[in-house]
């Protein structure tokens, strides 16, 4: 089925005769990770699995940016905001993510200069009216929003705000799957790539993961008839035993992505390893300011001593995020984990996947 306009993405109809091929060429017992968060919650709000066969599992993947950064990041943030004369400007779901011993949320109400804001240029705006403070933001996010923290690095540099700083834990997606399938007891079939992120890198960046491992993958939109139509595809690859890099993203997503925004990413980021929550550490998958734009590497620049950190007791955050659990079979989901007291980031953030099965699962 040839779907060309957004409207037809929308459609019900549309989505639902889609569903009914799924439902046709699905013979088999599969697993299919959704990478992206974004998919996850669409997945739940338009009720998608419950118009597939049994044959197919839907995992969610580590495609969460909040819920993937490590803990001793999360600490690290908490121990920046408790420095004289900083105010940490971040995104408002990294807020209530808990760190070991506390959170930003909690550094708030104790009186910490944090502020929300809604893009890195508000953080930048911030540095231009309180010269005499530090403005630190929180880099987390995947290719998606690394190309504009670097603009803003880039703009904070021509601009000589030195008071401007970021903390980068910002993750690559391509490495992350690799790292993926060399988990044991982990079992793919297919990934639903991420199309935020295929938007900006391209589907030639996930090349090397499939040349090494053969596996099917397709890049999605968002809309309910974008997802079914990329699990369709996907489908159609396993039970021809013939895996394929696909695109069912066309509209927006290309062979190479969006170059300048690569380009700007590069100008301003090394590659470096990092650590994922639940994955451990992964080569060549977190980006690191460059030594030329230290001025604005709080890392560098700021004084600070970050104290160990360690897991939240019980949490099974890392084994939703690699697909080897679900959310109920946590021992604290909706039992000392909810929304309003969370326990762990997968419920804290919008696109965690305990927060879907939260709002909208009703097992």
């Amino acid at each position: 089925m040839a779907i060309k306009h957004l409207d037809e993405y929308r459609d019900p109809k549309i989505a639902k005769q889609i569903a009914g091929q799924i439902c046709k060429k699905s013979k088999n017992k599969v697993r299919i990770m959704e990478v992206c968060g974004t998919h996850t919650m669409s997945i739940f709000r338009n009720g998608i699995r419950s118009l597939l066969p049994d044959t197919i599992d839907l995992l969610s993947g580590p495609g969460c940016p909040v819920c993937v950064t490590a803990q001793e990041e999360i600490d690290t943030f908490i121990e920046v905001s408790r420095l004289e004369n900083v105010i940490i400007a971040s995104f408002g779901d990294l807020l209530k993510v808990p760190g070991a011993e506390s959170s930003l949320m909690a550094e708030r109400a104790d009186g910490k200069d944090i502020r929300i804001v809604y893009s890195t240029f508000d953080a930048l705006d911030l540095a231009r009216k309180h010269p005499d403070k530090k403005i630190v933001f929180p880099g987390v996010g995947f290719e998606t929003t690394a190309p504009v923290v670097a603009a803003t690095i880039l703009k904070a540099r021509q601009e000589n705000l030195d008071n401007f700083m970021v903390i980068s834990a910002h993750k690559r997606v391509p490495p992350a799957l690799d790292a993926l399938m060399n988990i044991d007891g982990i079992n793919i079939d297919g990934f639903l790539l991420p199309g935020h992120v295929s938007v900006i890198i391209g589907m030639n960046a996930y090349g090397p993961v499939f040349n090494k491992f053969k596996i099917p993958c397709v890049a999605a939109g968002f809309e309910p008839g974008d997802i079914l139509y990329g699990i369709l595809m996907l489908i159609e690859q396993i039970e021809e035993n013939r895996p394929k890099l696909e695109n069912a993203y066309p509209r927006a997503v290309t062979a190479d992505g969006n170059p300048q925004a690569v380009k700007i990413m590069e100008q301003v980021f090394d590659i470096t390893e990092a650590n994922w929550r639940g994955i451990g550490q992964i080569h060549a998958s977190g980006l690191a300011i460059k030594e030329e734009f230290a001025a604005f590497d709080a890392r560098k620049r700021l004084d600070f001593t970050l104290p160990d950190s360690k897991e939240p007791k019980g949490c099974a955050c890392g084994e939703i995020l690699t697909g080897m659990k679900i959310p109920p079979e946590c021992g604290l989901y909706k039992k000392r984990c909810t929304p309003v007291n969370p326990v762990g980031p997968c419920m804290v953030s919008s696109e965690g996947t305990c927060a879907a099965y939260y709002r909208y699962w009703d097992g």
